[in-house]
């Protein structure tokens, strides 16, 4: 059966009320089991840090009145888990760079929590609308690694993220999604588990797809964590505890997930308009999720229904965000202290230096403080 079909077939159960539809054979559980055994002696045995705090005003440069509200939400991986710094973590680099292209300030709230699986999305969404300014201008949700490795029915994953988009959606916030990532990239899992593990983990991906497009979000495909980067280079791209991304690996996500994001909010330099030369298209939902699940870093956002456009939208990197930021601080005060953009100058991926700083603290009496 078709990735497209099986996606369906999901999202379908997830809407109608189906029962889970299973992505392993049973004749592979005997070997599931034991592999899944010894991937966990050596999957996690670092010492990965707690996600570093970096809530706060990103842009100053720009002032500190009407900000775009951006918040995260999902797990480890919007938390930032694996890194030591604020200005490290994919809430931090998305943050400063939609600043940068925005010429806005913009204030983070981050609510992801480690180890998160879907059903954990309903308590994030209600934290963030029940903040007295109102509902965030856009969010960005990370969600479906925990699912598949705590082996939760994908049409329960899938209902519960339509249902967290559907609450964000009508409170009138843009939603971006990063699909599940793909967890046959991580490097002690053995075959046939790390097949499995792909094939499991793109399924879902594809359906999450659907459902969020549905609701009127927008997904980018997380893939195998965005790129032959990390196929190349896994020892450089995943933290110490060999799963979740290193620096270097969460810079080379939110440089993928940036372009949807301000394209969401209508500040992205470049037409909407398909681009046929770079595989871009119209496609019915189902085939469009399909298709983002094989290839990391792939838009998918709603057209008329039922079909979808398919984008490869070109990435900034985020250097030049932090150095657009940069700018405008000289411009506005020399010497002036540090806004939290500054946190995508010398972003790894680049350079290979780790960004420092975070956003500027709210005041305490802020809703978003």
């Amino acid at each position: 059966m078709s990735r497209a079909r099986v996606a369906r077939r999901i999202a379908a159960g997830a809407a109608y009320g189906g029962g889970s539809i299973g992505l392993i054979g049973v004749a592979a559980v005997g070997i599931v089991l034991a592999e899944a055994q010894l991937a966990k002696r050596t999957v996690g045995t670092g010492t990965a840090p707690l996600p570093p705090a970096a809530d706060g005003l990103y842009g100053r440069a720009f002032g500190a009145e009407d900000p775009l509200r951006l918040a995260l939400l999902g797990d480890s991986t919007a938390a930032g888990q694996g890194v030591r710094r604020a200005g490290q973590t994919p809430g931090a680099l998305l943050a400063s760079g939609l600043a940068a292209v925005a010429e806005r300030p913009v204030t983070l709230r981050n609510v992801a929590l480690s180890g998160a699986r879907s059903d954990d999305l309903e308590r994030q969404v209600s934290l963030l609308l029940a903040q007295p300014l109102g509902p965030p201008d856009v969010c960005v949700i990370m969600i479906g690694a925990n699912d598949v490795t705590h082996r939760m029915p994908a049409t329960e994953s899938v209902r519960l993220l339509a249902a967290a988009v559907r609450r964000l959606r009508t409170a009138g916030a843009e939603v971006v999604v990063g699909t599940c990532p793909d967890l046959g990239t991580i490097e002690p899992v053995y075959q046939p588990l790390r097949w499995l593990a792909r094939r499991a983990s793109r399924q879902l991906a594809a359906a999450q797809t659907i459902v969020v497009v549905e609701q009127g979000g927008r997904t980018v495909s997380l893939g195998d964590l965005l790129g032959p980067e990390f196929a190349a280079n896994p020892r450089e791209m995943f933290g110490v505890d060999l799963f979740h991304p290193s620096a270097e690996g969460y810079a080379t996500a939110a440089m993928a997930v940036l372009p949807t994001l301000c394209a969401s909010l209508g500040v992205w330099p470049e037409p909407d308009r398909l681009e046929p030369e770079r595989r871009e298209d119209m496609l019915p939902v189902a085939k469009a999720a399909a298709e983002a699940a094989k290839q990391a870093g792939t838009e998918v956002t709603g057209a008329r229904a039922p079909w979808a456009l398919l984008k490869h939208r070109r990435r900034r990197r985020l250097t030049e965000a932090g150095e657009a930021v940069e700018a405008a601080e000289t411009a506005a005060t020399a010497g002036a202290e540090s806004s939290g953009a500054e946190a995508a100058q010398g972003a790894p991926g680049a350079s290979g230096e780790a960004p420092e700083g975070r956003g500027e603290p709210l005041p305490q009496d802020s809703p978003w403080a």
